[in-house]
């Protein structure tokens, strides 16, 4: 908004693996998977904590969903990693930014009154607004708002302390899920699967001899 025109609303993303998972590097990731990622990269939140991974801010126009290539440890050479069902949590947020890196608010912000009293007074300079509010005393407030404040007061509006003097621009949100991946050991999953093509073949040569039998019995009773 620095036009004061509202910009397009970013987004971002936050996901905690369990420990041991990593991001997969570029060379492992398959070339579909890499198309589906339109260029999105995650990075590690910090060396304390290698397993959190955030994104953005990124134009949520061309990101509505976000895909990441994930690199599952071995337990077999990380005794600090189990197989098992482990839990995953996803955290994304859609907004515009509120705050400079100096700390001060952006016009990304609802402005509200710091004093009680009346609307007195409201200047307009170069888009910015200047409002007057006198307290029951007399005194005289000057609260400035930036280019692209939208006002919602009059000049003889009363005014409580913390009510709004403009609307609020920001229409984003945060939400967050878990869930839960399943770190399983090839040998095993090998051996489930030879295990149902020893029960499918049982049941195929169940089915012959069945139908065998029947026609030893169909051709006896033809004698």
């Amino acid at each position: 908004r620095a036009k004061g025109k509202p910009a397009d609303l970013t987004v971002g993303a936050v996901i905690v693996l369990p420990d041991g998972f990593t991001l997969a590097p570029e060379d492992r990731i398959p070339e579909k998977l890499k198309e589906e990622m339109a260029g999105l990269t995650f990075q590690q939140y910090s060396d304390e904590q290698p397993n959190i991974f955030v994104a953005g801010p990124i134009p949520g126009k061309q990101y509505e969903e976000m895909h990441l290539a994930l690199l599952s440890p071995d337990p077999k050479t990380n005794k600090n990693v189990h197989y098992g069902t482990l839990p995953i949590y996803v955290g994304g947020n859609r907004g515009r930014g509120q705050v400079y890196p100096s700390g001060e608010k952006s016009n990304n912000n609802m402005y509200a009154s710091t004093v009680a009293g009346t609307v007195s007074d409201i200047k307009e300079e170069k888009r910015v607004f200047t409002v007057t509010i006198t307290g029951a005393d007399g005194s005289k407030t000057e609260e400035v708002l930036p280019v692209g404040a939208t006002l919602i007061v009059d000049k003889g509006d009363e005014v409580a302390v913390g009510q709004p003097l403009t609307t609020n621009p920001n229409v984003g949100g945060f939400g967050q899920t878990e869930d839960e991946i399943v770190l399983q050991d090839p040998s095993r999953v090998q051996a489930l699967l030879l295990f149902f093509g020893a029960v499918l073949a049982t049941q195929t040569l169940l089915v012959v001899k069945k139908k065998q039998y029947e026609q030893v019995q169909l051709s006896e009773m033809n004698f």
